[in-house]
């Protein structure tokens, strides 16, 4: 069972891509939210299936403990393809958004 600091993380992330971009996780696809636990390196954060034009598998958002995020792209069979650190939220949606595909030029 999550803890109400991992649900409640997980919520704020999710309202942060919200309000960048009303229409981001819809655009993406995104369904099966699941909040993260806390661990050593991490505070928590939610992770999410994505269906977008090029990318088709999973999304992991976790919060570090110096207020960042590392965003992770997880394939079907469970390996990480890129994963971006560093990330603070108001470039959340610019992230995903460009390794979808949606920015690929």
């Amino acid at each position: 069972m999550k803890s109400n600091t991992s649900i409640q993380i997980a919520q704020i992330i999710l309202n942060q891509i919200k309000c960048i971009d009303r229409s981001a996780l819809f655009a993406w696809g995104a369904k099966n939210y699941v909040a993260l636990p806390e661990s050593k390196d991490f505070q928590g954060g939610v992770t999410f299936k994505v269906n977008g034009s090029t990318f088709k598998s999973w999304v992991k958002v976790k919060l570090t403990r110096l207020d960042e995020y590392k965003v992770s792209f997880i394939n079907k069979k469970a390996e990480v393809e890129k994963s971006c650190d560093g990330v603070y939220c108001d470039m959340l949606v610019d992230i995903i958004d460009y390794v979808e595909g949606k920015y690929a030029g």
